[in-house]
C-alpha cells in the first residue's frame, strides 16, 4: 500500500468518524422523596372542641394555681390536692385512697397545722381584703384538682403520692411537698399541652373566660379551717357536690360530672 493510499484512507476515517452522530448525555433525574403522612393528634379523652384552658407562657409552661408558693403554701397546696383525690377518685384505688389520705392528716397534723396558720398570715399581710381574695384562691386551687378530663391520670399521681407519703418524717415534709406537688400538677398541664397540640395553635383563650362563675368558698371555712379525714360512708356518687361534716369550702358540682 502506498503512502498517499494510506494517508487518504486514514482522512476518509476521520471524516466518517467526525460525521457520526455523538451519543446524547441523559440527565438522570431521582424522583421526588414523599414525605410519610403525619397523623394528626387526636383530641384528648375528656376534651370537647369549645372548651376553653390556659394561654401557654413563653417557656412552654401553662399558669396554674401552684406556681410562685412559698414552703407553707405548698404544703398546703399539696394537702388540697390529695384532699380532691380523696373525694373524687373511684375505682379499684379509692379505698386505698382514702386510708391513705387518713394516715397523713394523721402523721402529719402538727406540720398541716402550723402550714395552715402560715399561709393564712401571709394573706393576711396583703391586706384587709385578704378573706376574700383567700377564699377565691382556695376556690380557683380545688376546682383547678377537680378538672375532670385529667381525672383518672390524677388519681394515680396522687396514689403515687400518698404512698410514698408514709415513710416522710414531719421535719421532711415540706420538701415533700415541694417535690410531689409539681406531680400531683403534671396530668392537668399535659392535657392542656395534649389539647393545644389538637387544636394546632399555642395561645388558647384564658382559662376562665368562657367557664362559670366559680363558687366562691364559705368565709366560714376560712375561718374554721380545720382538716377533716374522709370516710367512705361520707363519699357520695360522683355527680353530686360532696357536702361536708362542718362547713367548708363549697365546689362547683360541674367538676364532678
Amino acid at each position: 500500500m502506498s503512502r498517499r493510499f494510506a494517508l487518504l484512507s486514514f482522512t476518509a476515517l476521520a471524516l466518517v468518524a467526525g460525521c457520526a452522530p455523538k451519543p446524547k448525555t441523559v440527565a438522570v433525574v431521582a424522583p421526588p422523596v414523599v414525605a410519610a403522612p403525619v397523623a394528626a393528634p387526636a383530641m384528648p379523652k375528656g376534651a370537647s372542641p369549645t372548651m376553653v384552658i390556659p394561654v401557654a407562657l413563653p417557656d412552654g409552661t401553662y399558669p396554674t394555681p401552684n406556681r410562685n408558693l412559698t414552703p407553707a403554701a405548698k404544703v398546703w397546696h399539696l394537702r388540697a390536692a390529695l384532699n380532691v383525690a380523696a373525694l373524687a377518685c373511684r375505682g379499684p384505688q379509692e379505698g386505698a385512697i382514702i386510708a391513705s389520705y387518713n394516715a397523713m392528716l394523721s402523721a402529719q397534723k402538727p406540720v398541716l397545722a402550723k402550714a395552715e396558720a402560715t399561709y393564712a398570715s401571709e394573706w393576711k399581710s396583703g391586706g384587709r381584703d385578704w378573706q376574700d381574695r383567700y377564699d377565691d384562691a382556695m376556690t380557683r386551687l380545688y376546682n383547678f384538682f377537680s378538672q375532670s378530663p385529667a381525672r383518672d391520670d390524677f388519681c394515680a399521681a396522687a396514689s403515687t403520692v400518698l404512698a410514698q407519703s408514709a415513710g416522710v418524717t414531719a421535719e421532711a415534709m415540706p420538701a415533700f411537698a415541694a417535690q410531689q406537688l409539681p406531680t400531683l400538677e403534671r396530668p392537668f398541664t399535659d392535657f392542656y399541652r395534649a389539647f393545644d397540640a389538637w387544636r394546632g395553635r399555642a395561645t388558647p383563650a384564658p382559662v376562665y373566660a368562657q367557664q362559670p362563675r366559680p363558687v366562691l368558698a364559705s368565709r366560714q371555712y376560712a375561718s374554721n379551717m380545720t382538716v377533716q379525714t374522709i370516710t367512705q360512708a361520707r363519699l357520695q356518687p360522683i355527680s353530686q357536690p360532696v357536702p361536708p361534716p362542718q362547713p367548708r369550702l363549697k365546689l362547683d358540682p360541674s367538676v364532678f360530672q
